[in-house]
């Protein structure tokens, strides 16, 4: 079979794999399969289930349409399906839906006005807990349509009642009257709704909603992620610890909300971040995930156990200098299972309550991005991905073999031709071990010389792997174009400690350049690449990095500097994260401006001699645009080479989830900017 390379086009046949689900027999997984559609320059999902013994059912989408569908949540009986669709007309927002799983139509269960998500089952099947989001005001109009009637508001209401408001806004001026700290994230500014827990009641023959979604919670906090106790008595969830708390990087409480009436309980309470509330199948215990509050960006998420009741916590993870994720109880509630991201790769863990033991119990040269526990234990269904294929989902026994079950991704890869990947280890100056990856042209010749690309994270407490799946058809493209592609983990990054990942702290910049530097020696001293046609790139953090190296290095002859922060002064004052530059920094710029000029790249913007592309969001609240704008205005003043490109609607995840027109773009101009110096 004849293979060609890599192109930027194959982007729209990129499928992704996330949220695998284990039916209550254990011989299924559901799991959602999201694809881009090049038509409506967007993305669908749809629900697909996969057996998990040979010989089983075919592999099928068990939904389909143009839609996004998300969530699969199993009913305990396994004769339901719950999920999370905006399908509807155009302005539909999500609601929750049920299918039976022996095949039929969905049909939605929740018609709430702004949307319903995070469905959970209750342990007995025959209740659904989901989460809404409302205003004072549509909470008065909730009350006010139950004193009217006990049934949920019909489909036809809900449209009418949208229209009105929608034209009383627009009839409306529209100041935006800003009085919090923090007033947007992601794409869009906070709006004054918080989320709140709801019951319903389903029967459970018909997969019908029985009368109205009972509203659990009444206060003007952010309620999330709700958890049943396995006794169906009361929920768990994440709320926002301080009312009207303005920070992106709150500190969330995990609390008990009875379902009774009574009063919601707090169950932690301290300087830390508690998230991720999990019950024991007994009942007996809460696992939870916690980060100090004041350095979480550089310190370990530890897992804490406290008695179902309340208690003091016990924290499990001492001995584990990384990061423990998505915890997972084991059936005989002795065991815990969570994600571990370590020197390059993710993979599966398991905690005993009885010794405090940790053993890994699905590993292999892969990266782990979601994981399922089978009813039994005895299984684990991730979704991984390796340097050859990304998203794919695989079944493991626990300690023991493993197998992919789908290759969404194999049909159009078995025609391509990939580049092949080499390890690298090295020492920075100051004896440091640093982690890296060459990525090498398709066809590779040694006796060649070649262009190179610097690629630089982001964060920056971010960790790459070689089977990288945000980076892997970036990398492979370069590497179709005929780049080599240096990759590292310099200090600052996740993975190799807390120690290593403070190394950057009140040092953007110094701390990690001569760990980038180094790691170049060493791939230039193999011999096959051209010293004189280095190129640099990379995003967020590594957009900094980028504008970074042009200010203080002159060997690279074309720059691509992405969605970056430029100005540390500027940046505290218009990103949704102010707080972060303050922890990183030890302070807010107004008590030490020298300190945030000195680590900011525009401070630098006379030594700038190489060729830089600026790509930036017009959206992007996390790294703003008006540091984009200020660095190429002065760069123009001085009559410098650049280019900056402006991508409307986008936000910060442009590169991994933008437009998709977007995205190509962003590559066709990127590989055009080099190719132009070093070609």
């Amino acid at each position: 079979m004849t293979q060609t390379h890599i192109t930027i086009d194959d982007l729209y046949s990129l499928v992704s794999l996330s949220d695998p689900r284990f039916s209550p027999d254990g011989q299924m997984l559901a799991y959602v399969r999201t694809e881009m559609d090049r038509g409506i320059n967007g993305y669908k999902s749809a629900i697909w289930v996969q057996p998990t013994q040979d010989g089983g059912v075919p592999r099928r989408p068990f939904t389909s349409g143009e839609k996004r569908d998300s969530a699969p949540r199993w009913s305990p009986d396994g004769r339901w399906l719950a999920f999370v669709s905006d399908r509807g007309d155009d302005k539909a927002n999500p609601q929750v839906y049920l299918m039976p799983t022996s095949g039929g139509e969905a049909r939605p269960v929740t018609k709430m006005e702004n949307g319903a998500g995070e469905p959970q089952w209750a342990p007995d099947g025959k209740r659904l807990v989901f989460t809404s989001r409302l205003n004072a005001e549509e909470i008065a109009q909730e009350l006010e349509a139950k004193d009217e009637s006990q049934q949920a508001l019909d489909p036809d209401e809900i449209k009418r009642r949208a229209m009105d408001k929608e034209k009383v806004e627009a009839e409306k001026a529209d100041p935006r009257v800003i009085d919090r700290f923090v007033y947007r994230a992601g794409t869009s500014y906070y709006d004054d709704r918080t989320a709140h827990l709801y019951l319903l009641d389903l029967d459970t023959e018909t997969g019908e909603a029985l009368g109205q979604p009972q509203r659990l919670t009444h206060d003007e906090r952010n309620y999330a992620d709700p958890q049943w106790l396995p006794d169906g008595s009361a929920l768990l969830a994440t709320i926002d610890r301080r009312p009207g708390e303005d920070d992106f990087f709150s500190y969330p409480d995990v609390v008990r909300v009875p379902l009774d009436g009574a009063q919601i309980q707090i169950l932690t309470g301290s300087e830390t971040a508690d998230h991720n509330p999990r019950p024991s199948p007994d009942g007996n215990w809460i696992a939870y995930n916690s980060l100090p509050g004041d350095i979480w960006s550089i310190a370990n998420a530890e897992i804490k156990l406290i008695p179902a009741s309340g208690g003091e916590p016990r924290v499990l993870t001492t001995g584990l200098d990384a990061h423990a994720q998505e915890i997972c109880w084991g059936p005989d509630s002795a065991r815990i299972y969570f994600m571990v991201g370590e020197k390059g790769l993710v993979d599966l863990r398991c905690l005993s309550l009885n010794d405090g033991a940790i053993e890994t119990v699905a590993t292999g040269d892969f990266e782990m991005a979601a994981y399922a526990l089978s009813p039994g234990g005895s299984r684990v269904g991730f979704v991984a991905s390796t340097d050859r294929a990304p998203y794919d989902l695989y079944l493991a026994d626990l300690g023991g073999s493993q197998r992919s079950l789908t290759r969404d991704n194999g049909c159009w890869l078995a025609g391509r031709s990939l580049g092949d990947v080499e390890e690298l280890w090295f020492q920075s100056p100051d004896g440091l071990p640093i982690h890296g990856w060459i990525i090498k042209p398709p066809d590779f010749d040694p006796g060649q010389k070649y262009p190179l690309v610097l690629s630089i994270h982001g964060g920056p407490h971010a960790m790459w792997s070689r089977h990288c799946a945000s980076m892997w058809h970036e990398w492979q493209v370069l590497a179709a174009a005929g780049y080599v592609v240096y990759a590292s983990n310099p200090r600052g990054s996740d993975g190799y400690g807390r120690d290593f990942r403070a190394a950057a702290l009140n040092r953007w910049g110094d701390a990690d350049l001569p760990d980038l530097v180094a790691g170049l020696e060493q791939v230039l001293a193999k011999g096959y690449v051209d010293a004189g046609r280095l190129v640099v790139t990379g995003g967020s953090y590594g957009g900094f990095m980028t504008a970074w190296i042009v200010g203080h290095e002159d060997r690279f002859k074309a720059a691509v500097a992405q969605r970056g922060v430029y100005d540390l002064i500027s940046f505290y004052s218009t990103t949704d994260i102010p707080r972060f530059a303050e922890r990183e920094f030890g302070c807010p710029p107004w008590e030490d401006p020298e300190l945030m000029w000195k680590y900011s790249p525009l401070a630098y913007v006379e030594n700038v001699r190489t060729p830089l592309l600026i790509l930036h969001s017009e959206n992007d609240y996390r790294a703003p645009i008006p540091a984009a704008e200020g660095l190429f205005v002065a760069l123009r003043r001085l009559g410098r080479e650049v280019e900056f490109v402006r991508y409307p609607r986008d936000g910060h995840e442009l590169s991994r989830s933008g437009e998709p027109k977007h995205r190509v773009d962003r590559l066709q101009r990127m590989i055009a900017w080099f190719d132009r110096y070093v070609k």
